[in-house]
């Protein structure tokens, strides 16, 4: 760890940086995201409303997965009745990310651009498999104006740990961020230590509270965080790198056909003269003809 100072060294995006505060019951993170997310928007037609939700979800999902001490697989949904059906970011515990939207009414989506107006009622669903043990899942309502609200509430009902949770998203830059701030409980329990807790954590919101969008998209994380904070004793982690990793491959599409009747690919084959199959995330179309798939049509006679 190192004191907060200017380092005009770090790199400003695709970064999450984590931080605590020495002499307060205090811990902080910040997310700064740009190649990344336009990764995960590039091949798509979102309308405005639905690529720059996508975004803060993305930057939501990044400081959720760090407060978390596991190896493993975290998905985020955002699911409703609005023209957008669902929106869902999935990463893991090496930040890398990816994320798609289902559009269910496009002129509606088009027009949409609050969280309610794209999702309508619905839920945020949150669901974490550790590579070791059972998965476990957190479901809250998605009532509150923000998202950075419904994750606030989502720590509140789940952890129950004090955390307030800032996003933002510039669709000019095409980039987004995050900041995360969470009460790290500790000492006797007793009332005056719970108080002095609290304080902490309500100091820190106020100054958390005043970051501006043009500085966390232009500032890299260390002045950021001394602009905020030059009056407190702040330790900053290593960063980590964040990064789009959709995942498919053509081994994977393979593995899936296998799983089909051979004379349903055979009668494909015949239709189309290959098979192909297209990735929902990259869009990333895979095609195998009748040679590739030799052993998947004959295994039946083996």
């Amino acid at each position: 760890m190192s004191k907060t100072g200017i380092n005009t060294n770090t790199n400003t995006t695709d970064t999450l940086n984590r931080y605590l505060f020495d002499n307060m019951h205090v811990r902080g993170e910040l997310v700064q995201l740009s190649k990344s997310y336009q990764s995960i928007i590039k091949n798509h037609n979102y309308p405005v409303g639905v690529r720059l939700l996508l975004g803060e979800l993305m930057a939501a999902t990044c400081l959720l997965t760090a407060t978390l001490k596991f190896e493993g697989d975290i998905t985020v949904q955002l699911q409703g009745d609005g023209p957008v059906g669902y929106i869902s970011v999935n990463g893991d515990n090496s930040q890398k990310m990816r994320g798609i939207a289902k559009i269910v009414e496009t002129e509606k989506a088009i027009q949409a651009h609050s969280l309610q107006e794209l999702l309508g009622k619905g839920n945020m669903i949150i669901t974490i498999k550790p590579s070791q043990g059972e998965a476990y899942q957190g479901i809250v309502a998605l009532d509150q104006p923000t998202l950075a609200q419904c994750f606030t509430q989502y720590f509140e009902v789940s952890a129950q740990i004090p955390t307030q949770v800032w996003l933002f998203s510039d669709d000019e830059k095409q980039q987004v961020a995050g900041s995360l701030i969470q009460l790290l409980p500790d000492g006797d329990g007793s009332n005056e230590n719970l108080a002095k807790q609290q304080s902490d954590f309500e100091h820190v919101a106020q100054l958390t509270n005043t970051i501006k969008a043009d500085e966390i998209f232009s500032l890299e994380a260390q002045a950021l965080l001394y602009r905020l904070y030059h009056q407190e004793k702040v330790s900053l982690f290593e960063p980590q790198t964040v990064s789009y990793q959709c995942g498919c491959s053509s081994n994977k599409c393979l593995a899936a056909i296998a799983q089909v009747e051979p004379s349903e690919l055979e009668t494909i084959l015949a239709e189309q003269g290959k098979i192909s199959m297209t990735c929902e995330y990259c869009l990333t179309t895979y095609d195998f003809f009748t040679e590739q798939l030799k052993s998947f049509i004959s295994k039946d006679s083996h």
